[in-house]
């Protein structure tokens, strides 16, 4: 999957397991939706969200599935049923594991927590195996946990594999975020800050961070409704 870098981060809404909320968010033009497949997520979408509702979403937002640990072929599975065009993997998944799903033609984000230190030396077998790297706040849960780390520690960062960055990013921080100089920074990803209730967003609120963080492109973002 190949998409061309802009002046502002590309935006992630990740958590997605209400089909209403799913048509008012999607109407924000988000470039990724992100949609939870495991099971201990107070977001997974089983028996919640069908999946004709993520396959009729359009074109130009990609459909990301989020997995924990997945036996590659239950992963390729969803793949399948969902239309997804991206797996995140959010687990101990080996390089070789990210390799073999990315061969099979879906993009592949690999999901790394990052605690006071992060030691980058780990990303290094993962070059040339994933499409993106992200970069989210250590916590009880493998994600969605609400918090934020140190972003000042990927000032330092080198390698030429773009990232998402995730982790309690809110309302709050969107005046700060465009001036963020994150070296290899691609995209935001949002999820419980812009929650009334877990895999349920607030397209209102979501509208309005959109337009604070790209005011040029104002009109590309209604209220959802």
């Amino acid at each position: 999957m190949s998409i061309k870098p802009h002046h502002t981060p590309y935006l992630k809404v990740c958590g997605m397991a209400d089909a209403d909320s799913l048509q008012a968010v999607a109407a924000l033009q988000p470039d990724f939706l992100g949609f939870i497949f495991y099971p201990q997520s107070k977001r997974y979408v089983g028996g919640r969200l069908p999946a004709a509702a993520v396959r009729a979403l359009p074109a130009a937002i990609r459909r990301v599935g989020v997995f924990v640990d997945e036996q590659p072929a239950a992963v390729l599975d969803n793949v399948q049923e969902y239309g997804l065009d991206v797996v995140q993997l959010h687990g101990q998944e080996s390089a070789d594991v990210c390799l073999a799903l990315r061969m099979t033609g879906v993009a592949v984000i690999k999901a790394f927590a990052v605690g006071e230190e992060f030691d980058f030396t780990r990303l290094e077998p993962y070059v040339g195996c994933v499409d993106y790297f992200l970069f989210d706040a250590a916590g009880a849960q493998p994600g969605g946990n609400g918090t934020a780390f140190r972003w000042e520690l990927l000032q330092g960062y080198t390698l030429p594999v773009p990232y998402f960055l995730a982790g309690g990013i809110g309302p709050e921080h969107a005046v700060a975020l465009p001036g963020l100089s994150l070296p290899g920074l691609f995209a935001l990803d949002l999820n419980s800050r812009f929650e009334t209730a877990p895999g349920v967003k607030d397209a209102g609120q979501l509208g309005r961070f959109f337009r604070a963080l790209n005011p040029k492109n104002q009109e590309s973002y209604t209220d959802g409704l």
